[in-house]
């Protein structure tokens, strides 16, 4: 026998249990990966991870940073803490965000779009040390992928093109050998940074340990306005290997500006529709940069919003 209160009682609780499992459906299914970076949200990496998990329904997160400091740049106690985080909230690490190549070119003009003032020394050498942590990160946080940029773009980058090739390629060799894949993300501020971009860095980085971080926003922000669909049918669908979810919108004085995921140029639930057609299985993670809101948070949930129901309208959730 059950009393009323009781049994009322456990009618709530199955109520809180559906609506708890649907949200938890909801990000999971499908044929993707769905996750965010979890910086975007919060620098309090607790709270981060507590909306990735309770409000979203996601299973998935990125790795970037937290607390105010690159992942790359936490001490063993303060990474023994984002692993204990991920496991209190039954979150798993699509890739390590690292920030590997985000550099001056070492003997190129100095780039406008860099920092003016780093820390100098031997580039390379600095770089190499970035590529080893990452890796150590991937194996701690139990992903294989790490990503990496193509250093900060040059006015002329013909002269250094090919050096900076080979450079990709033996980092991504130097992975592949601790069983980690390298994906180069397009970005705006560095040497590939469109979906065009993209296509020749592949096809002169033949080595299939190199993959893209494929960024139809980014590639928007710098000019490529038909990124997607015309750049992306141009791309080698078996070489995307992580995507990241953001949009920007056009401004009647001609300006680009990031914008919520539900509005702006790229027509993400026909990009999602494709990547699931061209067999893609992997990271949809949401990098919102959009600051419309009136805290990250609030922006990450406005376009949080924007992404579920794109990912909903192209039947991937």
């Amino acid at each position: 026998m059950i009393s009323r209160r009781g049994f009322v009682g456990s009618l709530a609780a199955l109520g809180a249990a559906a609506v708890t499992g649907s949200r938890a459906f909801a990000a999971s299914a499908g044929p993707f990966k769905v996750a965010v970076i979890t910086d975007e949200i919060t620098q309090d990496f607790d709270h981060a991870c507590s909306v990735a998990s309770k409000d979203f329904g996601m299973r998935w997160v990125e790795l970037r940073a937290m607390w105010k400091k690159s992942l790359t740049s936490l001490d063993d106690t303060e990474l023994g803490e984002v692993e204990k985080t991920l496991a209190k909230y039954s979150l798993q690490v699509t890739d390590i965000a690292s920030p590997l190549f985000k550099a001056h070119w070492p003997g190129a003009p100095r780039s406008s779009e860099g920092p003016k003032n780093d820390s100098g020394g031997d580039v390379l050498k600095q770089q190499d040390e970035v590529l080893e942590k990452s890796i150590a990160l991937a194996k701690r946080f139990k992903t294989n992928k790490v990503r990496c940029f193509d250093f900060w773009r040059i006015e002329d980058i013909s002269p250094y093109r090919e050096a900076i090739d080979h450079k990709l390629a033996e980092a991504a060799e130097k992975c592949a050998g601790q069983g980690i894949l390298l994906v180069v993300e397009n970005e705006p501020a560095c040497n590939t940074a469109t979906g065009r971009e993209s296509v020749r860095l592949l096809n002169a980085v033949k080595t299939p340990h190199l993959a893209l971080n494929w960024d139809p926003g980014n590639a928007v922000m710098r000019g490529e306005f038909d990124a997607y669909p015309v750049a992306w049918k141009m791309l080698p669908k078996q070489r995307i290997h992580h995507c990241h979810v953001k949009n920007a919108v056009k401004g009647p004085d001609g300006k680009v500006a990031w914008s919520p995921t539900g509005t702006g140029i790229i027509d993400w639930t026909g990009q999602f529709r494709d990547l699931a057609r061209s067999g893609y299985r992997e990271a949809v993670s949401l990098e919102t940069h959009w600051h419309g809101g009136a805290t990250p948070e609030a922006s990450t949930r406005e376009s949080w919003s924007g992404m579920k129901k794109a990912l909903q309208d192209a039947g991937a959730l």
